[in-house]
């Protein structure tokens, strides 16, 4: 495949795997019902909680963190080294973000984005992600 087309296929796939509405999938699959229509509606970790219980809340965490860590780290496998690659691997991190905020799959209507961001900086600047989650937690 060529470099040219490379770079938007996985911006493609970033913003298709942030917009895996995790939430709103296992409030589905797991409680038998839509988050978005409990607590304050949105399809993050927080409403998920408070529908199913921390344990579940913590797995969208993860799961949202998931689905940006993913595709960066695939980006960067697949590109090595460079400018350009690095270029591609933001965009790609930013696609995610989008996806998570505007899935197609729930008429553009997602989370807020927490999870999902928390996990873009993990893998792009671990240092201020743990600063960030460490404030948080005091």
């Amino acid at each position: 495949m060529s470099e040219a087309a490379l770079g938007p296929l996985l911006v493609a796939a970033g913003y298709l795997a942030g917009s895996i509405p995790f939430g709103y999938l296992l409030g589905k699959a797991l409680l038998g019902v839509d988050v978005r229509t409990v607590g304050s509606g949105n399809i993050g970790a927080t409403n998920v909680a408070r529908a199913g219980g921390k344990k579940l809340g913590i797995l969208v965490v993860l799961l949202d963190a998931g689905k940006a860590i993913v595709p960066i780290l695939v980006a960067r496998r697949i590109l090595g080294a460079g400018e350009r690659a690095e270029v591609v691997t933001m965009a790609v991190a930013l696609a995610a973000f989008v996806g998570h905020l505007f899935p197609v799959w729930l008429g553009f209507k997602g989370g807020k984005g927490v999870a999902t961001g928390f996990g873009i900086f993990l893998v792009l600047a671990p240092w201020a992600a743990l600063a960030g989650a460490a404030a948080y937690a005091i």
